[in-house]
């Protein structure tokens, strides 16, 4: 835990703690036959914390999940044993495919890794309506009225952040295979 002078203590304690029986639950369904979940969360937070200080960090909640589910299945495959069957249901994402190579979900995993920045990397309204609608599965009527705005500006912000992350995305990947 950060001492309390640590300026980044009450940014942790507001937006990552209360995410943690979530986070818990979340891991121990989906990989706890596989790794312990106390090495997973305290792992998570280790670099959730690092990248605060590293610089803004827009979507505590969906990095905190994204970097859980990086590290189990970092653990997974320093074991050689990825369940296939557990991950099917992954809400989250669709990591890895009975026939994908270790190879291929590497990629992808780098690919989600890219895309949590272009959401990051989102305006904060329709950061939080994308995070609302793909993260937290909530309807467009169900956001409209947590945000107190039109199911129509729900839809147009919904749009332009597929667009700009589409558009992020495509830059980064291009950028790094060059």
């Amino acid at each position: 835990m950060l001492p309390r002078k640590s300026p980044y203590a009450d940014w942790f304690e507001v937006e990552v703690l209360p995410h943690e029986s979530l986070l818990r639950s979340w891991i121990a369904k989906r990989f706890g036959g596989y790794c312990e979940v106390d090495d997973v969360v305290q792992e998570s937070y280790s670099r959730v914390l690092r990248a605060k200080m590293r610089g803004s960090v827009r979507a505590p909640k969906a990095l905190l999940f994204t970097t859980a589910r990086n590290i189990a299945l970092d653990i997974l495959r320093k074991k050689k044993k990825i369940p296939f069957e557990t991950m099917a249901n992954d809400e989250l994402t669709d990591v890895l495919d009975d026939c994908e190579a270790v190879e291929e979900a590497v990629a992808r995993d780098q690919e989600l890794e890219v895309l949590t920045e272009a959401v990051q990397a989102l305006p904060d309204r329709c950061r939080r309506v994308f995070t609302l609608r793909k993260v937290d599965g909530l309807s467009q009527p169900e956001i409209a009225r947590e945000l107190g705005i039109s199911v129509h500006t729900v839809s147009a912000q919904l749009t332009t952040g597929a667009r700009k992350c589409s558009t992020y995305v495509r830059k980064k990947l291009a950028k790094e295979h060059r």
